[in-house]
């Protein structure tokens, strides 16, 4: 069973409605399309049997509007020639034509109103078929999408990639340790050597200013001593 039923169902459709409530919207767009393209074809189908059923219809009525011409002539040429008898059967067959072309002509006028309807049923058909048509284009833009999403997210949860990983933490630690190895090995080893000389220019200078304030103190002790 399709997704419509009728005409009317399709142009009377909400095609966000139906794809949100349907399980497999993708599925049921292609559907959609389907039916669509195929009723449009009846509808045309049905559109050109109408053009064909006007041109029919007129001919008959220019036939018979024709005869009715002829039927009118042919009762004053009768009355000319004084038969009146003749005159009126002329007319009852002018009046059978005329009753007869009015009944075509109420038919091309149904015809013709039922052909106008037609014209608007498949403009609104292809409106519809457009917009489905568009959906799917959505659709299968969003499935795409989504696979690739999809294949990322299982790449990057790829138990490969964990072990890689995995790999790599412990390649780093490997490598810290080396580090703190050499670090510890430079624990307690002698400073380099301009920290030696720093160290002994710094002595030096201590020694210096020591001497200094020893002169200094004993300068001052004999000052005293020899005042007294």
């Amino acid at each position: 069973m399709g997704i419509f039923t009728r005409f009317s169902d399709i142009v009377n459709s909400n095609i966000n409605s139906i794809l949100d409530k349907a399980e497999d919207p993708e599925k049921i767009v292609r559907l959609m399309i389907q039916e669509m393209e195929d009723t449009l074809v009846e509808v045309r189908s049905a559109a050109a049997r109408s053009i064909a059923d006007k041109k029919d219809l007129n001919r008959k009525i220019e036939a018979l509007e024709r005869d009715l011409a002829d039927w009118d002539n042919k009762a004053e040429l009768a009355l000319r020639k004084g038969r009146e008898d003749l005159a009126k059967a002329a007319l009852v067959e002018k009046s059978r034509v005329t009753s007869a072309v009015d009944v075509l002509k109420q038919d091309y006028l149904a015809v013709d109103e039922g052909l106008a309807k037609l014209n608007e049923d498949i403009a609104r058909l292809e409106g519809k078929l457009e917009d489905a048509k568009a959906r799917q284009k959505s659709l299968l833009a969003r499935h795409k999408t989504a696979n690739s999403r999809l294949a990322a997210r299982k790449k990057i949860h790829d138990y490969k990639i964990d072990d890689a990983m995995v790999r790599f933490e412990a390649y780093t630690r490997r490598i810290d340790d080396v580090e703190g190895r050499v670090e510890a090995y430079d624990l307690g080893l002698p400073k380099d050597l301009n920290h030696e000389f720093a160290s002994l220019e710094a002595e030096e200078s201590v020694k210096e200013e020591l001497d200094a304030l020893k002169r200094r103190v004993a300068g001052s002790n004999q000052a005293a001593t020899g005042t007294e």
